[in-house]
């Protein structure tokens, strides 16, 4: 697909570079573990294209993660899946995870110190 290799840019493509700038943060919290980016649609490199880099680089555990917190999304809920069984299938001394469905409480509580950290009232100590 001629977008996914299309330059891109922080001006031309924000959502890219917003979540590159996550991917950076979280690389570095994970204390070394080979870590890659992948994505759906639109950009590059694919969830099998980062899977197979992770393994030429001796990965033999790999454990996704995706940015799609709640259920009822098509991606998160069949195509990752479905990839995924397919790239099981493909390497199966490799032990492929995926991190998902996330617990909806730390989505909440993450969005809640969010909205508080633009708030202007003071904050309500519900928990």
């Amino acid at each position: 697909m001629k977008i996914r290799r299309w330059p891109r840019t922080p001006s031309t493509d924000p959502y890219q570079s917003g979540l590159q700038a996550v991917a950076a943060r979280l690389q570095l919290q994970l204390n070394g573990i080979l870590f890659g980016l992948a994505y759906n649609e639109f950009c590059a490199p694919t969830l099998e294209e980062a899977v197979e880099h992770l393994i030429g680089q001796g990965a033999t555990e790999i454990t996704v993660a995706t940015t799609m917190f709640t259920p009822g999304g098509s991606h998160s809920e069949i195509e990752i899946p479905d990839i995924l069984d397919h790239l099981r299938s493909k390497h199966p001394g490799v032990a492929l995870r995926y991190a998902w469905p996330f617990d909806l409480e730390l989505v909440a509580d993450t969005l809640a110190e969010q909205i508080q950290r633009f708030s202007t009232v003071a904050p309500h100590s519900d928990r």
